[in-house]
């Protein structure tokens, strides 16, 4: 069995694949492999994502600190630091941060298929 040093198996932001998207929000991907993907993201005040589905893989969305705002398919859900989402496979939503302070949160999709996203013209 081939044992890891405990430095090498500890994973955060500093020392991961970190990348921007949107208006100026970031992540940064934990773990990525065909089964799941594991990812820290962060979103500056009044930013929000493209209206998207997946046909295959469900997400689960953990916030750290600050508040999001979801849209599903066409039902709005607020989330608190410590609440959890999840999001179907085919269900039409977005993440966004309609407040004045950062949004920073977990999200897990499963299976781990990075190209599965569906965005939607509005």
């Amino acid at each position: 069995m081939i044992y890891k040093k405990e430095s090498d198996m500890i994973i955060n932001t500093k020392n991961t694949k970190n990348y921007q998207w949107g208006n100026n929000c970031q992540a940064w991907t934990f773990i990525q492999s065909e089964n799941v993907i594991v990812k820290e993201e962060l979103m500056p005040p009044h930013t929000e994502e493209q209206l998207h589905f997946h046909n295959e893989t469900e997400q689960f969305f953990y916030i750290l600190d600050g508040k999001a705002s979801f849209l599903l398919e066409s039902e709005k859900i607020s989330l608190s630091k410590n609440d959890g989402i999840k999001i179907s496979a085919k269900q039409i939503h977005k993440i966004g941060n309609e407040t004045s302070e950062d949004l920073r949160f977990l999200v897990m999709s499963f299976p781990g298929n990075s190209n599965d996203r569906v965005n939607i013209q509005h």
